[in-house]
């Protein structure tokens, strides 16, 4: 079958595949262009027919497959985009924790631990932190394994003590002393 010959074929469908778009959409214009949207799917992807298969069954399963996927498309778009002046409370809550904003605080207020440190005690906190052994820190600072814990358990005791507004998982940010 010459392109001609099915695109003959593919048109004469046309009547048959609105009523189809109708089921689907419920509006005459949506339906419309579904109808056309199929056709030139079909026209485009015609070589992917195979003669002696239902035409007009192909036809349908294109039309649903579209139709489905614009759907798909319609809903993500508006789950991600809020077209009204007003945000609703779900989507105000989903920017509130999705945004970060109290991860920042929290990672701002305990770098500022971290720095009020004493240097004493920072180098061998970070580097247990990072993954080092007893001995790799007190081997890299030239100082007995007994003196790093006693740093790193120290080191512990100050951050829970600057940090105490994150006790009990309640998380309160901690406002720089002024």
């Amino acid at each position: 079958m010459t392109k001609i010959e099915f695109n003959t074929l593919v048109l004469r469908q046309a009547t048959s595949l609105r009523s189809y778009a109708l089921h689907f959409t419920h509006d005459a214009d949506d339906a419309n262009d579904l109808v056309q949207d199929t056709m030139l799917k079909a026209i485009t992807y015609y070589n992917k027919f195979r003669e002696g298969t239902n035409l007009r069954g192909w036809l349908y399963t294109i039309m649903k497959n579209t139709f489905i996927n614009n759907y798909r498309r319609f809903i993500k778009m508006n789950t991600f985009v809020t077209k009204s002046d007003e945000i609703s409370s779900p989507n105000l809550v989903f920017s509130s924790t999705k945004n970060q904003g109290e991860a920042k605080f929290v990672m701002d207020d305990l770098k500022k631990a971290l720095d009020r440190l004493p240097a004493d005690y920072y180098l061998p906190f970070t580097m247990y932190f990072e993954g080092h052994k007893y001995h790799e820190i007190a081997d890299h600072l030239e100082i007995p394994i007994g003196t790093v814990k006693t740093r790193i358990h120290v080191a512990r005791k100050l951050l829970k003590k600057s940090l105490k507004a994150y006790d009990n998982g309640i998380a309160k940010p901690v406002y720089a002393e002024n």
